[in-house]
C-alpha cells in the first residue's frame, strides 16, 4: 500500500524558513540553480508558454475550417500550421507536462528526498527542452514543416521545400531531455526513498512516474535513431527507407510508432498517478485497490511496446500481423479499464468534495474514458479501415491525450499549487473554469467523430459542404474551450501576489508533501522523515491533527 510519515511540524516558527522561493535570490541563482524545485517551476514557465504557441496554431485551424474553401489560408500553409502544432504540443507541451513539472517537484519530497539524485542533469534536461524548443520556433518562423508531426516518409526524405532537418534536430534534444528526466527519477525512487518507505509504500503517483520513466528511458532512443536515419537519407541519400536504393517503406513506420505509441503512455500515465492522489484526497479514503492501480502502471508500460503496428493495418502488414496486433490493442485497454474501476470503487461511499482539483479530474475520467472507448473502434480491423485518416483518429486522440492528459495536469497544478506557491487561489472562478473546460471539449471534438465516420479525412483545409455545420460547431466549442485554458492563467498568476496564505496543508492530505511547510524549504526537510505509515491512511491523519490540537490546547 502506500505512504505517510513521522515528521515534526516543519511550519512552526522554530525552524528557518529558507524557501526555495527566497527573493533574496536573483535570476542567475534560479538558471543556474540544482533544486529540482526551481527546475520544475521553470519547466512550467516554459511548458506554458509553448502551449499557448500550440494552442494560437489550433486556433488558426479551427478559424479555417469554419468554411469549406481554403479562404484564411492556402493549403500549403494550412500543411505547415497543422504540423506546426501537433510538434509543438506532442514534443513540448503533453511529453514534457506533467513528468517536467508537478513530477520534478513532487517525487523526491514523496519518497522523502532532498533532491533528485542527479541535480546537474536535471537542470541540462531543462536546458536542452528549451535549446529544442527555440530550435523549433526558429523551424515555424523560417519557413516550416508541412510533413506532419509524424515525419511521415517520404514525404520527409524526398521533397525539399521543407525544414525536416532542423525540426528533426530539435525533436532529437527533446528526446534526450525526456531521458535525462525518466533517468533521474528512476535512480531517485530506487536510491533515494526515506526509512521505511518501502515500494508498497509509495504514492501511486510515484508509481505511474516510474513507469512512464521506464518508457522514456527504452523507447526515446529509438525516436532518436529513426530521426538521425531520416536525417541521412534526406541529406546524403543513403537508402534506409527508400526502396528505390533498396530501402523498407514500412520501416519508418515500425521505428516511429515502436516509440510513439509508448509515447501516448509516456503522457497519459503521469496523468493517471495525479487522478489517483486527487481521488483519494477528496473522497477521503484510501485507493482502492492500490496494488492492482500500482502493478496497472507497470502492465501499461509493458503492453504499450508491443501495439505499436495497430497504426499500420492499411499500410501493408499481413494479415496475420494485423490480427496479433488488434488483439494487444484490446487487451492493453485492461490494465487502464482497472484503474478506472478502482478510482470508481474509491469513489465509492467516500466522503467527497468537490473542490476545483476534484472537478478537473472528474472531467479526465469522463473525457478519457470515452477516448478509450473510441480506441476500441480503431483496434477493430474492420472500422479501422474505414475509420483510419479520417476525423475520428483526431478526435480519439484529442479525448484522450487533450482531454484526459491536460485535464489530468490541470487536476495536478490546482492541487498542488498551495505548496508550490504558498497562496490558495480563487475557488469560485477555478471551478468555473473547470467546468467551462470540459463543456467547451465536448463541443470541439465530439463533432469530430461523427465527422470521421461521415467520410471526412484529416489534413486538408478543404472540405465537402455537407460537413460545415459540424466544423462551425467544433470550431465555436474552440471557442468556449480557449476561454477555459486562458482563466488559470489568468487567476494562478493572480494569486501568486493576492491569493490567501494556503498553510502547509490545505487539503488535509497525507503525503509526505503536504507535512512540510509551503513552499517548501530550499533542502525540503528540516530532517530525514520516517515513514511508517500508508500514503492514503485518513485515519492516522486525523489521529495526528487530533494529537496537535491537545498539545496546542
Amino acid at each position: 500500500m502506500s505512504t505517510i510519515v513521522s515528521l515534526p511540524d516543519q511550519s512552526t516558527a522554530t525552524l528557518p524558513k529558507v524557501s526555495y522561493l527566497n527573493k533574496e535570490y536573483g535570476l542567475k541563482s534560479w538558471l543556474l540553480t540544482g533544486d529540482h524545485k526551481r527546475i520544475a517551476v521553470l519547466y512550467m514557465i516554459s511548458i506554458t508558454l509553448f502551449f499557448f504557441i500550440g494552442g494560437a496554431m489550433a486556433a488558426l485551424i479551427r478559424l479555417e475550417l469554419l468554411t469549406p474553401t481554403t479562404d484564411l489560408l492556402a493549403a500549403d500553409t494550412y500543411n505547415k500550421v497543422f504540423t506546426a502544432h501537433g510538434l509543438i504540443m506532442v514534443f513540448f507541451f503533453l511529453v514534457p507536462s506533467v513528468p517536467a513539472t508537478i513530477g520534478n517537484f513532487c517525487i523526491p519530497i514523496m519518497v522523502g528526498a532532498k533532491d533528485l539524485a542527479f541535480p546537474k542533469i536535471n537542470l541540462l534536461s531543462w536546458y536542452l527542452y528549451i535549446a529544442a524548443g527555440i530550435m523549433m520556433i526558429c523551424v515555424l518562423v523560417f519557413g516550416g514543416v508541412d510533413t506532419g508531426w509524424t515525419f511521415t516518409t517520404p514525404l520527409s526524405t524526398h521533397y525539399l521545400n521543407t525544414n525536416v532537418v532542423s525540426a528533426g534536430l530539435a525533436v532529437f534534444l527533446a528526446g534526450f531531455s525526456s531521458i535525462f528526466t525518466g533517468l533521474n527519477f528512476i535512480v531517485t525512487i530506487h536510491r533515494m526513498r526515506a526509512p521505511g518507505m518501502t515500494w508498497f509504500r509509495l504514492p501511486l503517483f510515484v508509481w505511474s512516474h516510474y513507469a512512464a520513466s521506464i518508457l522514456m528511458v527504452l523507447g526515446t532512443p529509438v525516436l532518436a535513431i529513426t530521426l538521425v536515419l531520416v536525417v541521412l537519407e534526406r541529406t546524403i541519400g543513403i537508402g534506409v527507407f527508400d526502396p528505390s536504393k533498396g530501402g523498407d517503406p514500412l520501416l519508418f513506420q515500425h521505428l516511429f510508432w515502436f516509440y510513439s505509441h509508448p509515447a501516448v503512455y509516456i503522457m497519459i500515465l503521469p496523468g493517471m498517478g495525479v487522478i489517483s492522489e486527487v481521488i483519494s484526497t477528496f473522497s477521503r479514503k484510501r485507493v482502492f485497490g492500490y496494488t492492482a492501480v500500482a502493478f496497472s502502471s507497470v502492465a501499461i508500460a509493458v503492453f504499450g511496446f508491443f501495439v505499436w503496428a495497430h497504426h499500420m493495418f492499411i499500410m501493408g502488414i499481413s494479415n496475420y500481423s494485423a490480427l496479433v496486433f488488434s488483439l494487444l490493442t484490446m487487451l492493453v485497454a485492461v490494465p487502464s479499464a482497472i484503474k478506472i474501476f478502482n478510482w470508481s470503487a474509491t469513489l465509492y461511499k467516500g466522503s467527497i468534495t468537490f473542490e476545483t482539483p476534484m472537478l478537473y479530474a472528474f472531467g479526465f475520467l469522463g473525457l478519457f474514458t470515452i477516448g478509450g472507448l473510441t480506441g476500441v473502434f480503431l483496434g477493430s480491423l474492420g472500422m479501422d479501415i474505414h475509420l483510419t485518416e479520417t476525423y475520428f483518429i483526431v478526435a480519439h486522440f484529442h479525448f484522450v491525450m487533450v482531454g484526459g492528459m491536460l485535464m489530468a495536469y490541470l487536476s495536478g497544478v490546482h492541487f498542488w499549487w498551495p505548496k508550490i506557491t504558498g497562496r490558495m487561489y480563487p475557488e469560485g472562478v477555478s471551478k468555473l473554469a473547470a467546468v467551462i473546460t470540459f463543456v467547451g471539449f465536448i463541443l470541439t471534438f465530439f463533432p469530430q467523430f461523427i465527422l470521421g465516420y461521415l467520410g471526412m479525412p484529416r489534413r486538408y483545409a478543404a472540405y465537402p459542404p455537407e460537413f460545415q455545420v459540424l466544423n462551425v460547431f467544433s470550431s465555436a466549442g474552440a471557442t468556449v474551450l480557449g476561454v477555459g485554458y486562458l482563466l488559470p492563467l489568468l487567476y494562478l498568476t493572480w494569486s501568486l501576489k493576492y491569493g490567501k496564505i494556503a498553510g502547509s496543508n490545505p487539503w488535509q492530505a497525507t503525503g509526505l508533501e503536504w507535512q512540510i511547510q509551503s513552499p517548501p524549504l530550499t533542502e525540503n526537510f528540516a530532517e530525514t522523515p520516517i515513514v511508517t505509515h500508508e500514503a492514503y491512511d485518513y485515519e492516522w491523519l486525523a489521529n495526528k491533527t487530533r494529537n496537535e490540537v491537545q498539545t496546542v490546547g
